[in-house]
């Protein structure tokens, strides 16, 4: 039986799955990703809501019986495939294939790190001490040691980063609690199995350390899907480039202090040289401005403010680092932090040293007490593409969204594919009949100070009509809590607002309460699902293009520019409307959901771009009539 035959009325994952229900385009998908397999070619697949793509790629790539990596957005995807959706497709087809589960390495519980934690006592509030009782309960009956198991501990909690480790911090083969090492499990267990599930963080994070020349982080394979792969781009981007953090910096510091204690008790000096870069770090941070902000660093780098705490945080490190590599011999511990902070010291030289290289862009970005500085590569497909050579196979990319215009090229050409086979499946969802795409008339330009209120206003009516079962999604945290301001206490209905709770924490009690409203941003445009009449209205606030004045957005313009192209139609269009395709995908996510999405943006109808748009969503009926969505909604009940 190949694997459209078993995605079929009669084929083994209707025996298995009760509900099963056939679907041509999710067969569709099977026949061109088994097609690739069997020539090791690389295919981009559009698979509309519905389609049943977790399936469609599954099957083949289990009956293949090849060695497959299989990469997703993110790790809450990533948990949904080894949990559920594989151990499925595994029983229905009764083939015994190994299946492994791998994580960053902060996703693990890192045993010296916590033992070393506990032994210092040094927790800066009440609630971190309850924290680590938890989890040190939970550390002594875990069989995996990820962190997500710990339900009672926020994962926003500032003691994950004292019992996890890092890339700078961890000990590896000289750690002294190595055999109960949970990452170190993990990674022997995905180097044993014939399917492996990651995230496409440390896809990216092993992609750049090849590049490098460094050891692998995951083994091998003859197949590789990459799910949600509309985000590859942008993460790519952040793993090829180079970052420094103030919260290394202070890690580096807070560690070298708990380790002298521990290895050099008689080197004094060492903790008096950590204990002065803590406020260096903090000088920079206020030269960079009290506001959160994101720009090139070359707007700030000659400011004699900036270029003295620059000078004082490299002589604060450069004075540690001379005491570290004399009490380097002490002990493991020490010896880490030693070559922590020659590493650091060279990404600072490197960050904030005059910019040469025109391939690159340097920029700083500033966040209540802490900053990050940064360097990020302005095209990654050579990279990218050299990798995918260097790893002959199978190269399967898939998403709801990836084509603009019925074409991938917008998608191919930022991750440097050529030769690939292109394949577009609608959503078997009827959008003509259970959806209606609402144009409120007379809004001013996104670019008024008055459009966030006057679309407050236009959606008043709509929510009195829809009873509540919404989201308002928003292209900026300023237009949301000027929204959530002025939505307050005049809706009948359970107002919630993203940063007030946790996203998961208002998830729950958004499906729970069944009439609310939910005001979102970025991470509410994607790989949200929620099903039924919970959510009947999608409230769109502008059209997504990029803020040009970031300054990775601001420098790949500019790049585009200078090569003869034109950047609003090779860039900022095609990243707008697969923003925007992700944000209507909340609407539909069942047969049998029906809802409004309301798009707050004149220029969708008043700007010639914006066909582009409506080309691109699916096949929407269209009004700018208030009793439309009104009788819409009437019908529901």
């Amino acid at each position: 039986m190949n694997a459209a035959e078993a995605l079929g009325s009669g084929g083994l994952l209707a025996d298995q799955i009760p509900g099963f229900a056939p679907r041509l385009s999710q067969q569709r998908m099977a026949e061109a990703v088994t097609a690739a397999l069997e020539a090791k070619s690389t295919l981009i697949v559009e698979a509309g809501t519905g389609t049943g793509k977790t399936y469609a790629y599954l099957v083949p790539a289990l009956l293949a019986g090849m060695r497959v990596i299989i990469s997703t957005g993110t790790r809450h995807l990533q948990d949904q495939l080894y949990q559920q959706d594989l151990p499925v497709v595994r029983r229905a087809l009764a083939i015994p294939v190994r299946v492994a589960l791998l994580k960053g390495r902060s996703n693990y519980l890192c045993p010296y790190r916590l033992q070393i934690t506990e032994e210092s006592g040094r927790l800066s509030s009440r609630e971190q001490v309850a924290e680590l009782r938890l989890i040190r309960m939970w550390a002594a009956r875990t069989r995996h040691g990820d962190i997500a198991e710990v339900t009672n501990v926020p994962e926003t909690s500032l003691i994950w980063s004292r019992v996890t480790s890092t890339a700078d911090n961890c000990l590896g083969q000289d750690c002294p609690r190595l055999d109960d090492c949970f990452l170190v499990k993990a990674r022997r267990e995905a180097l044993a199995a014939d399917v492996l599930v990651i995230n496409h963080h440390l896809f990216c994070a092993d992609m750049a350390i090849k590049e490098t020349g460094f050891a692998e982080l995951l083994p091998g394979a003859e197949v590789f899907i990459l799910d949600e792969a509309h985000q590859l781009p942008e993460i790519a981007s952040h793993f090829f480039g180079k970052s420094l953090s103030s919260r290394q910096l202070s890690e580096l510091a807070r560690d070298t202090v708990v380790e002298q204690l521990r290895e050099a008790a008689d080197f004094p000096i060492l903790r008096q040289r950590a204990e002065t870069l803590e406020p260096a770090v903090a000088m920079l941070r206020e030269a960079l401005g009290q506001a959160d902000r994101r720009a090139p660093w070359r707007e700030v780098s000659s400011l004699p403010s900036v270029q003295k705490a620059v000078d004082e945080l490299s002589r604060s490190l450069d004075r540690l680092r001379e005491g570290l590599k004399e009490a380097a011999q002490r002990g493991k511990g020490l010896e880490s932090c030693h070559r922590r902070g020659e590493d650091l010291a060279q990404r600072l030289c490197s960050l904030t040293e005059k910019e040469s290289d025109s391939g690159n862009v340097r920029w700083f970005e500033t966040r209540s007490r802490g900053f990050t500085l940064s360097v990020t590569p302005l095209d990654i497909a050579p990279a990218f593409q050299g990798r995918m050579e260097g790893q002959a196979g199978a190269w399967i990319f898939t998403s709801a969204t990836l084509a603009v215009s019925q074409a991938f090229e917008h998608f191919a050409v930022r991750l440097g594919l050529h030769d690939y086979e292109g394949l577009q499946l609608d959503s078997p969802f009827d959008f003509v009949r259970n959806t209606l795409l609402y144009h409120p008339p007379a809004l001013p330009d996104p670019a008024s100070p008055h459009h966030t209120a006057a679309l407050v206003e236009a959606t008043l009516p709509v929510l009195a009509a829809s009873r509540g079962r919404a989201f308002l999604l928003f292209t900026s945290y300023r237009a949301l809590r000027e929204a959530a301001e002025l939505l307050a206490g005049r809706i009948d209905y359970p107002l919630l607002v993203q940063g007030e709770r946790p996203k998961a924490a208002l998830l729950h009690e958004f499906r729970a309460l069944g009439n609310a409203v939910l005001l979102g941003t970025a991470s509410f445009w994607e790989g949200v699902d929620v099903r039924g009449e919970a959510l009947s209205c999608v409230v769109i606030d502008r059209l997504p293009f990029a803020a040009p004045g970031d300054p990775v957005v601001q420098a790949r313009i500019e790049s585009i520019r200078q090569q003869g192209e034109d950047p609003f139609l090779s860039y900022q269009l095609p990243q707008a409307v697969i923003t925007l395709k992700q944000g209507v995908g909340r609407l539909i996510r069942d047969v049998t959901d029906r809802g409004v999405l309301v798009l707050g943006d004149p220029r969708i109808v008043s700007k010639s771009y914006g066909r582009v748009f409506l080309d691109s969503l699916p096949p929407m009926p269209r009004t700018q009539k208030l009793e439309r969505v009104q009788a819409f909604f009437s019908e529901n009940r």
